[in-house]
This record gives C-alpha cells, structure tokens and sequence, in this order.
C-alpha cells in the first residue's frame, strides 16, 4: 500500500497491519501531532520530548536531522538551527501501534540538546514528600551539567 503523493504516510490499517506489518503508518492526534523521544544513540540517555507534524516526520526521514513541530510557536522546528546542536538522526523507530516517535541521535556541537544549555531536558528530579500537605520539589540531577 502506498501513500498518496499529497500524504507522505501510508494510511493507517488494520490493527493486524499496524502491529505487524512492515508498512509505515503513524497515528497523528487530533491536532495532527505524533510524540518523539529522544534519546542519544551512545547511551540510551533520554535527551528531550518534542512533538512532529507530518511535515517535520518527513524531514527527519529525508534529512536524517530531527525536526518538530513547535506548539508554542505554531512553527516547525529544527532543532539545533541557532544552537548548533544539531540532532543527528542515527536510528527512528515507531511503538506497537506506530502513534510515538523514537528517535535515537547523536548531538552535534557542544552535545546539548536541551535549549537552557543542558545535555538534557530531564535535568531535575521530583522530589516527593514525606507531608500530604506539601508540594512536591525539584532539585537538580546528579549528572546534569549545569552549563559547565
């Protein structure tokens, strides 16, 4: 089954065919978003989350450099544009039902992914509370880098 030349995906199947099947067909949103995680190819650490759009899937494909879709910007988004990290696709894959993105990169320029100057976005950790009454805290990772 192909796609067709105004739809740069095949057209979503039977569960049988988006389970097992060899053919590409991402299940966008309603908003006609599809998640990505991002992880370094190296070392399996998760770098960031971002949504994709038709357009930005397909240009991470044809590329191999990630692309997003920017909600608060209502603008597509290629990450690393005015960084220099750019995220150098080395593998995507899609989930059992093809309705989220991993996207396994090697971070070029300085290696950080995440737009505050860290390597990741996942830089604090959620500390929870001993008292029902108290919010929850944040303190800052171990590893992170902390704009060394």
């Amino acid at each position: 089954m192909s796609a067709p030349a105004s739809q740069p995906f095949a057209s979503r199947g039977t569960k049988a065919d988006i389970e097992n099947g060899l053919s590409f067909q991402p299940k966008f949103d309603g908003d006609g978003l599809i998640p990505a995680i991002v992880t370094d190819a190296s070392t399996g650490e998760v770098l960031m989350f971002a949504f994709m759009n038709a357009h930005a899937l397909k240009l991470s494909i044809d590329t191999g450099i990630a692309h997003f879709w920017s909600r608060s910007r209502a603008a597509l988004w290629k990450k690393g544009e005015e960084s220099g990290n750019f995220l150098n696709i080395v593998e995507m894959r899609t989930d059992c039902d093809q309705d989220v993105i991993w996207v396994r990169v090697d971070v070029a320029g300085d290696g950080r992914a995440c737009h505050t100057g860290e390597r990741s976005c996942f830089y604090r950790v959620i500390k929870s509370s001993s008292d029902a009454d108290e919010a929850a805290a944040l303190t800052v990772a171990a590893d992170a880098c902390r704009h060394d």
